[in-house]
């Protein structure tokens, strides 16, 4: 026994568990725990802000969630009325939309410009940036219902089908994953239906830069020359100062590309002023290629992002468009 323990022992004060306890320690070499108790403070106080900007991307799938949670109550107490039909559901549409402006006003005081450009009825593509989480859109789909009383079908990535417990949210809200022929009928149908061009790709891998990620595609394009319809370019103001991704890292975007898995990290959640602009429709016009209307409808989207973008993006400078109006210029 070393004399260091003989005190320990010795001591009438103590009991015999607090000398084990003392011993252990001594034996870990933890002589100045309270040193390490302060480094382990100081390591929490460094991190904590870096786990809280990874995990409120999750809030928003929470929020969806309980969304589906809304839509199967509200199935069960509407069962003996034709809970599929949509005029059951339009109840349900609206409930959701109000909670959906609710938060889009008070966690990023939500603003639409150009609402009027969308008709009040008759069919029409409405082509978007893609933001790294497009809660930008779900505020925009939230908008529609609520100010035109009407249901903004969407185009989403085949992943989505593959989310556990999604497939009621996509059905109620007219989700599709194409393919172009679908999309054409919804069209012909007369409904609104919205598409990003850029998707997962441009979602995970654009930046702060607001670089559209299109590459060739104009399916999008012959869908509208098919149906006959103007197609509306939309973008929201700071959606990437709002939720950012990882894509910058070489190693998420070769698993993207080889194996079509989007695993970027998300983070962010950050309450950052977010505006959304409509740009002027594109008419119909029998005499262009799907090529010149996609580039057509790609300079209308540039456009947007020009005359309202600060760019680079700035998070702290989104925060700040929280306390005025101003907005950039011409």
């Amino acid at each position: 026994m070393t004399a260091e323990n003989e005190p320990c022992i010795a001591g009438p004060s103590l009991t015999y568990l607090t000398c084990l306890v003392q011993i252990f320690l001594d034996w870990l070499g933890l002589e100045n725990l309270e040193d390490y108790l302060n480094y382990l403070d100081y390591l929490m106080w460094v991190f904590t802000p870096l786990i809280i900007v990874f995990i409120l991307p999750f809030l928003i799938v929470i929020f969806l969630y309980l969304s589906i949670l809304f839509l199967h109550v509200y199935k069960r107490k509407n069962e003996l009325k034709e809970a599929y039909s949509n005029s059951i559901w339009d109840g349900a549409r609206k409930t959701l939309a109000t909670l959906w402006d609710g938060h889009a006003a008070i966690w990023h005081g939500y603003e639409i410009y150009g609402l009027e450009k969308i008709p009040d009825s008759g069919p029409a593509l409405i082509v978007y940036y893609h933001g790294a989480l497009p809660v930008d859109y779900y505020y925009f789909v939230a908008k529609v219902i609520l100010l035109k009383g009407r249901t903004c079908h969407s185009v989403g990535d085949h992943f989505l089908f593959k989310i556990p417990g999604f497939k009621p949210l996509l059905e109620v809200f007219s989700v599709i994953h194409g393919p172009k022929e679908e999309c054409v009928k919804a069209l012909r149908n007369g409904h609104l239906l919205a598409i990003s061009p850029g998707g997962v790709r441009e979602a995970l891998f654009s930046d702060e830069t607001y670089t559209i990620m299109w590459g060739n595609r104009t399916g999008f394009a012959q869908v509208a020359i098919d149906a006959k319809v103007p197609i509306i370019p939309m973008f929201t103001q700071n959606v990437r100062e709002g939720f950012r991704s990882l894509g910058c890292l070489r190693i998420f975007r070769w698993i993207y590309e080889k194996f079509k898995v989007p695993l970027v990290p998300i983070y962010g959640g950050f309450p950052v002023k977010f505006r959304t602009y409509l740009g002027d429709p594109i008419q119909y016009d029998p005499s262009l290629t799907a090529s010149e209307l996609a580039e057509r409808t790609k300079h209308g989207i540039q456009t947007l992002i020009d005359k309202h973008q600060k760019i680079p993006g700035n998070i702290f400078r989104a925060l700040l468009e929280r306390f005025h109006s101003r907005k950039k210029e011409d």
